[in-house]
């Protein structure tokens, strides 16, 4: 909905929001930064055209958003390089309790909703902040100027259900259960049917600490749907050679059996007991029934294990039955 790639049709993106609502799905996720609020803008036209009992929105603090101070240069900034088809608003890191506070009531404003579900504390690790220093700097603003205390006082209050965090690797897991209460961590690429770092320690801690975890970029960003014809997108970027054969290996037993890549990415994370959720991140109409159908789809016990045998899947990955 934040159009990554280039401006993209309304009356489409409101088409495909009807779908997935036609279709049963009734949990949607945003953030401020999908889109420079694009997304929240468009989310939330629908949905506040809606029963309000009726669905489960989460969205996320951590950035605050303003006009940019110089028009012409904002065009060539790194954030409409990152949303070709964003909205021109620049933003600035603030995970302090003033920043929370903001970010929450902006996205109520930008959606026309006066009640959220969930809040998530978003993309404060190595990948967005660059180094240690940098994210211990924000963490410290969540734990020592409010940011977490906010959170933790609209749920207290009632006003949100559930306070979470989203991650993009492995390391951030444990630094943020080690400081903060936390109901679910939205995980973006360390647990996919292609990589599975977080069985190691993490998805441990969150069942330890009765954290949930939803599954963000389910695809691996995009390779997992589209496969190794169209290599598209893994991890927001090209995939490698390496990468590439992997995803052929998985298609080759995906036809020994059957079954549809799409199917088994998606099916795959939700056999682990700590994952409640996965988000596709659907953007047409079709794609929204495409995943409604991979999801139901039957997949035979002996895919999985072919995927095991063959070294395609880690052995102690949790498996649907």
């Amino acid at each position: 909905m934040g159009d990554p790639f280039g401006p993209t049709d309304e009356n489409g993106m409101q088409d495909t929001l009807a779908t997935a609502w036609n279709e049963g799905i009734g949990y949607f996720d945003t953030a401020p930064w999908y889109g420079n609020t694009k997304s929240e803008h468009r989310l939330g036209h629908f949905l506040r055209q809606r029963p309000r009992d009726a669905f489960t929105i989460a969205t996320k603090v951590g950035r605050t958003y303003g006009r940019p101070a110089d028009l012409s240069k904002f065009k060539s900034s790194k954030w409409i390089d990152r949303w070709k088809g964003g909205l021109e608003f620049d933003l600035t890191f603030d995970y302090t309790g003033d920043g929370v506070k903001r970010s929450y009531e902006d996205s109520l404003n930008r959606m026309g909703l006066n009640t959220l579900d969930a809040l998530a504390i978003h993309d404060l690790d190595l990948k967005h902040h660059g180094d240690w220093e940098t994210a211990t700097k924000y963490l410290d603003q969540l734990s020592n100027d409010g940011g977490y205390r906010a959170l933790r006082d609209l749920k207290d209050t009632g006003e949100i259900q559930a306070i979470g965090v989203g991650i993009n690797h492995v390391g951030m897991i444990p630094v943020f259960l080690e400081r903060f209460d936390v109901d679910y961590f939205l995980v973006a690429m360390p647990y996919t049917l292609l990589d599975q770092p977080a069985l190691d320690e993490e998805f441990d801690m969150c069942a330890d600490a009765g954290a949930h975890v939803v599954i963000g970029a389910v695809f691996a960003s995009g390779v997992l749907a589209t496969g190794s014809k169209d290599p598209g997108v893994y991890n927001y970027g090209t995939p490698s050679d390496e990468v590439l054969e992997r995803v052929r290996g998985m298609e080759a037993v995906c036809d020994r059996h059957g079954v549809s890549l799409a199917s088994a990415a998606l099916q795959f994370p939700l056999a682990h007991p700590v994952v409640r959720a996965v988000i596709p991140g659907a953007d047409t109409p079709d794609r929204v029934r495409e995943n409604v159908v991979n999801i139901k789809a039957e997949i035979p016990t002996d895919f999985w294990q072919d995927l095991k045998d063959r070294k395609l899947l880690r052995a102690d990955a949790p498996t649907p039955a």
